[in-house]
């Protein structure tokens, strides 16, 4: 139930506070777990702040320099410990604290236990999958490294890097790679390199170290910072046998620095061997191709149409000539056989013409209106008859009529 208070009868700080106190006294003894962001001791008193390595939140934390002592070694700055303390508020300033009873070190085993949990809710996330990862630039003009201050790391990324190509350019961020800053100072110059306009490309080294020494290289806050980056990161943290989370969520992992420093900068003397071959490879495909287009044009160039026209044209007049003699004949052939069969026509037409039997001595008789007398009663007495020979005809007039049979006669 809330504290009952008004603006005309408001509550005394001290029973604010007491009431605090009595609230934060019943939570009891608690175990905390976090990195230890700084540690003072005065006599027989020791400060610690206690940093939640995930979320910028601290708690302070008081004990007797006899529980530190207890653990061996004692714990120093930087170091991951589980706190077994009571809450405590004090009235008199406000202030809150945890007043330890017991400090450990996290072991290893659980430190790895702790890695693998955090790693599978990142790998659930997408957050290590291939298809996100982007591929490092060709020829980066302006490299980021960020590393430990006059590091071998720095050493071996820039020796190695301006061996390759000697007009690379780097912008360097030194910075805490282990301890208590070192996340803070690795998230800072992240961000500060990935905003910078002419950065094509980032690498965050570390030479080796123990565990506990690569912890801020799998820290969650700063694995989701690579992950969010626009630039594309190259992990080089400890040596191959190191395996930090940075290195399953970058861009492109590196073994060591000097490896970044050759998978980030593309080595010029073997760009410009590359480049031969490929200019000699070129050169021998375009001189086969010439030489099979040469091949192919001395062939057509060796054909009778084309290494002696004339003869050409005159092979094809001579055809012209032959076809023409032949349809001459054939033509002549057909002519005299038309010939032939109509002078046949001609004389079976003049056997059966009547001028012929007209030149044999017979006549026609025909009436004026041209119909032919075929018999002797046909006319009438006194009637005008046209005698038709074969060169001439004759008139005459019926003055009697004569039948004989002529049956008789035969």
């Amino acid at each position: 139930m809330g504290m009952e208070s008004s603006a005309e009868a408001p509550q005394p700080v001290r029973v604010v506070l007491n009431a605090v106190g009595q609230w934060i006294g019943r939570l009891g003894r608690i175990w905390v777990e976090g990195q230890i962001a700084e540690l003072n001791r005065r006599g027989r008193m020791a400060y610690i702040t206690l940093r939640d390595p995930v979320a910028n939140v601290s708690v302070r934390v008081v004990c007797q320099t006899s529980v530190l002592d207890a653990q061996s070694p004692p714990p120093e700055a930087g170091a991951r410990v589980v706190v077994h303390a009571k809450p405590d508020f004090y009235e008199v300033r406000g202030t809150f604290s945890l007043r330890a009873l017991e400090i450990r070190h996290v072991g290893l085993g659980e430190l790895l236990a702790r890695l693998e949990q955090l790693r599978r809710t990142l790998a659930a996330e997408g957050l290590f999958d291939d298809g996100r990862k982007r591929p490092l630039p060709f020829l980066p003009a302006t490299v980021g490294l960020v590393c430990g201050r006059d590091s071998a790391a720095e050493r071996d990324v820039l020796e190695n890097g301006r061996r390759r190509w000697p007009a690379v350019r780097f912008e360097v961020r030194q910075v805490a790679v282990q301890g208590d800053r070192a996340v803070r100072e690795v998230l800072e110059a992240l961000r500060e390199l990935d905003s910078h306009p002419d950065v094509d490309v980032i690498v965050i080294a570390r030479g080796g170290g123990s565990l506990e020494d690569l912890l801020p290289f799998s820290d969650e806050a700063l694995v989701r910072a690579v992950a969010a980056a626009g630039t594309p990161v190259v992990s080089a943290i400890g040596h191959e046998q190191d395996a930090p989370l940075l290195d399953l969520v970058a861009d492109v992992r590196a073994s060591t620095p000097t490896d970044a420093a050759k998978k980030t900068v593309p080595d010029v003397g073997e760009q410009l061997e590359i480049i031969r071959q490929l200019r000699d490879r070129g050169r021998r495909v375009l001189k086969g191709g010439l030489e099979r287009e040469l091949a192919w044009l001395s062939g057509i160039r060796s054909r009778p149409v084309l290494a002696s026209p004339v003869r050409e044209i005159d092979r094809l007049t001579e055809q012209v000539a032959e076809l023409r003699d032949r349809a001459r004949r054939s033509l002549t052939v057909s002519l005299d056989r038309a010939g032939e069969g109509l002078g046949h026509t001609r004389a079976r037409l003049h056997a059966l013409s009547p001028a012929t039997t007209l030149a044999r001595g017979y006549a026609i008789v025909q009436r004026p209106d041209g119909s032919v007398v075929r018999s002797a009663a046909e006319p009438d007495v006194g009637e005008s008859l046209r005698v038709r020979f074969a060169e001439d005809s004759l008139t005459a007039t019926v003055d009697s009529v004569h039948t004989e049979d002529t049956t008789e006669g035969e």
